[in-house]
């Protein structure tokens, strides 16, 4: 089961809704075969998006959403081993997937910035893939993953 934690919604307004965004983080998982995992979301305002985008990327300018690989995406516990248990029965830790920074202010769909996040979470990269992350990111924005 994917778990997602909540920061600073009340920089959303309401909209979406918290609930969607769970979903849109869960099917974004579910389509690289991601299960068990956690994430951390924040919603931060221009100046605290800017501060992070600066002290991690270089760019002293606020940006859209900023997201923060912790686990990485291979499976956890013995190699072969299916993600839920170990060769022993046991159960493997939950991945801890990482977090994603996301300045409503600077998007115009929030619901778009989560699923990018999630994916570079998830190992995906469309600066070094030829398509693929922003073609996914798009099934699932149409999907809407309701």
């Amino acid at each position: 089961m994917l778990e997602v934690e909540f920061f600073g919604a009340e920089l959303l307004g309401g909209e979406p809704s918290l609930a969607r965004l769970s979903r849109l983080c869960a099917a974004a998982a579910t389509a690289v075969e991601v299960t068990d995992a956690h994430v951390a979301i924040e919603f931060v305002d221009e100046r605290r998006i800017a501060q992070l985008n600066t002290s991690h990327r270089g760019r002293a300018q606020p940006t859209d959403v900023l997201s923060f690989p912790i686990d990485g995406v291979e499976p956890l516990g013995v190699p072969g081993a299916d993600r839920a248990r170990d060769g022993d029965g046991a159960p493997l830790p939950t991945r801890e997937l990482g977090d994603l920074v996301i300045c409503p202010a600077q998007t115009s769909d929030v619901s778009e910035a989560v699923i990018h996040g999630m994916l570079h979470l998830l190992g995906m990269d469309h600066e070094t893939d030829e398509g693929e992350m922003l073609s996914l990111q798009r099934e699932l924005l149409q999907r809407g993953a309701s």
